[in-house]
């Protein structure tokens, strides 16, 4: 249940205790009274229901045929999953905390570059995204990417930081799912300084 859903729920509950006290206080209730309590309730309701987080990830497609991923925040995988999916990229994406990773073997693996600076990769990271080129992973295959990081506060500038690393693979057919294991050496295809999220701004 979102968060808004919750607030919304939390309102109606409200407004029925409300009016079942002047029920019982006044043992009458016009009509006229309760419209304008619903509609008082209306005025407070909306606003919060339109109030929503900011997505944690945007997914866009570019000119070259190419799926573009901004992340913002490590949350909704399973959401930014099923985006990619209608955007025609089969991901597998996993989050995690800092100094940890997916212990290896999730999957058949046939040397593929997944995560590269050049176009022969599956992925690139270009002006803080991540480019994914659907032709580079081909069916039956996952893009499978594992983020770890978290988020920090810079001494200097007091705002929260992201310190994160990306390790990608592309996997033939079923994608095991992640066993999280202690990652001190930290061998990353990518890696991101601080203050530099994953992708976006």
């Amino acid at each position: 249940m979102s968060f808004e859903e919750q607030l919304l729920m939390d309102l109606k509950a409200e407004i029925g205790v409300r009016t079942e006290r002047r029920r019982r206080v006044t043992r009458r209730l016009s009509a006229g009274g309760a419209v304008a309590a619903l509609a008082a309730a209306a005025a407070i309701a909306v606003p919060l229901l339109t109030a929503t987080a900011a997505p944690a990830y945007a997914v866009s497609k570019n000119g070259d045929g190419t799926v573009r991923v901004e992340i913002k925040e490590f949350r909704d995988a399973d959401k930014l999953e099923q985006d990619l999916d209608t955007a025609g990229v089969s991901a597998d994406i996993t989050y995690l905390p800092p100094g940890k990773g997916c212990k290896p073997g999730r999957g058949k693996t046939d040397g593929q570059v997944a995560l590269g600076p050049d176009s022969n990769a599956a992925a690139r990271m270009v002006n803080g995204g991540l480019d994914i080129n659907p032709r580079r992973i081909g069916d039956g295959r996952t893009l499978m990417l594992e983020f770890a990081g978290n988020d920090a506060e810079s001494p200097e500038t007091k705002k929260q930081q992201v310190l994160w690393s990306l390790t990608a693979s592309i996997i033939t057919g079923h994608v095991k799912p992640c066993v999280v294991i202690d990652n001190p050496d930290g061998k990353d295809d990518a890696s991101g300084a601080p203050g530099q999220p994953p992708a976006g701004d």
